[in-house]
């Protein structure tokens, strides 16, 4: 399953969210460790005979184990039945999923005529939301990265300039990365009580931002200065307040499906700045997985369990 196949799916599981065809309640979740969180994110979508759950960790110090940050599974189940159709490992899922999504919002609140990409946290999700912004924008020529870790920037910088041949640019700080960047992906580990770095006046006139670490990088005034703010789900980013996060953040204009399908204005003129806040949605997982399934079943793959 390639990346703009993802891309095809959780389009689709978006406009379906935009028309009210979806039952996704908010993912609720408990935290073992300071910081670390496991959640439960159920979700049923109808139009795709798309039912099931994902129970996903992340754990910022697993790399000190040798460890993912995110793992996880996900079980599907058939609609009309209840009964478990399948279980795969989410990992793979949730990092093209979370590209995929990203990749849906720029569609509609990027530039058309975007060139580069600043990329803020270069891990997994570092990696394929750059693999899912230049599939979606085959005119993306450059790319400016940051890491707070030199090790890990320079082995990104050279995966993604030997894979994508793309322009890239090391860079010391945010603030270099993003000045410039006509696309803006945050990918830090999610903090309870972050200290964000990103300023409003660094965002240039036309960005897309799009965090995908909550409000562990932009500060307040980078929200503020958002001529249109989204987040890909208004219910789940109200829950996420009531947990103590976006204390600062304005209130939202309306939700990615919303946009999706027409019903909320995109992009519409060259000039604004535009954040989708994107929390990562169950609906994104069980349209990709269903995929999956689809495509497992079709070429025999998998191995049969007795349950």
């Amino acid at each position: 399953m390639k990346m703009k196949d993802v891309i095809h799916v959780v389009e689709q599981a978006f406009v379906e969210k935009g028309r009210g065809r979806v039952q996704m309640p908010p993912k609720p979740g408990i935290a073992p460790l300071a910081d670390a969180f496991i959640h439960a994110m159920p979700a049923y979508i109808p139009g795709m005979s798309a039912a099931g759950i994902k129970w996903i960790s992340g754990y910022p110090a697993n790399y000190k184990r040798g460890l993912p940050y995110i793992s996880g599974l996900i079980i599907l189940n058939q609609p009309t039945t209840g009964l478990p159709m399948a279980v795969m490992d989410a990992t793979w899922v949730t990092a093209m999923r979370t590209g995929a999504a990203t990749a849906v919002a720029a569609k509609y609140l990027a530039r058309e005529d975007a060139e580069s990409v600043a990329i803020i946290g270069c891990g997994v999700q570092g990696r394929t939301n750059l693999e899912a912004l230049i599939t979606q924008f085959p005119r993306l020529a450059h790319a400016y990265a940051y890491d707070i870790k030199p090790d890990v920037l320079g082995t990104y910088a050279s995966e993604m300039r030997e894979r994508f041949r793309v322009d890239m640019t090391e860079c010391r700080s945010e603030k270099e990365a993003i000045q410039c960047a006509d696309i803006v992906v945050t990918a830090t580990p999610i903090l309870k009580r972050p200290n964000p770095p990103i300023e409003g006046d660094w965002l240039q006139p036309g960005v897309f931002a799009c965090p995908l670490d909550f409000d562990s990088s932009f500060a307040a005034s980078a929200f503020k200065a958002m001529d249109r703010l989204y987040v890909d789900d208004l219910q789940q980013q109200r829950h996420f307040v009531e947990e103590g996060y976006f204390l600062e953040m304005p209130q939202p204009q309306g939700d990615l499906g919303e946009v999706v399908c027409g019903a909320k204005p995109g992009r519409e003129t060259h000039e604004e700045r535009i954040m989708s806040v994107n929390l990562g949605l169950a609906i994104e997982d069980m349209s990709t997985a269903r995929h999956l399934y689809d495509l497992a079943r079709k070429k025999r793959l998998g191995e049969y369990l007795e349950l």
